[in-house]
């Protein structure tokens, strides 16, 4: 894994870090929250363009967009009386990358994929 800002598959996870990741997975796990970043991922557009994009209603793409930028996601550039939004960086569009290449990799039943361990029951009866 390559080191970004210093961190590394190895860089422990403080009960803080934790939290906030956790908040962000929690973004994550609304898919329509998803389907806003992919559009961003493309580029910056207005909420106008985004309910066109995600077929939602305005004040649900705005409160949706509201969480997306508290978390540190995304962020909006006023102009005039519309606001333009982007992804915070090209992170976020790693981090929606990723998790694609993770589906995808799930979905080709690729060999290195950890197959469950089968349930083995537990006797108290004589040795092997």
């Amino acid at each position: 894994m390559s080191k970004a800002h210093g961190v590394t598959s190895t860089t422990p996870v403080t009960a803080d870090e934790a939290e906030h990741i956790a908040r962000v997975m929690a973004a994550l796990a609304t898919a329509s929250r998803v389907r806003i970043l992919a559009r961003l991922r493309e580029g910056p557009c207005t909420v106008g363009e985004l309910i066109l994009a995600v077929e939602m209603a305005q004040p649900a793409v705005s409160h949706q967009l509201r969480i997306l930028r508290d978390l540190g996601l995304v962020v909006g550039k006023r102009n005039g009386r519309h606001t333009t939004y982007t992804l915070y960086d090209s992170h976020v569009a790693t981090l929606l990358d990723e998790t694609l290449r993770h589906i995808e990799h799930l979905r080709a039943a690729a060999p290195d994929t950890p197959q469950p361990i089968p349930h083995q029951p537990i006797t108290t009866t004589g040795a092997p």
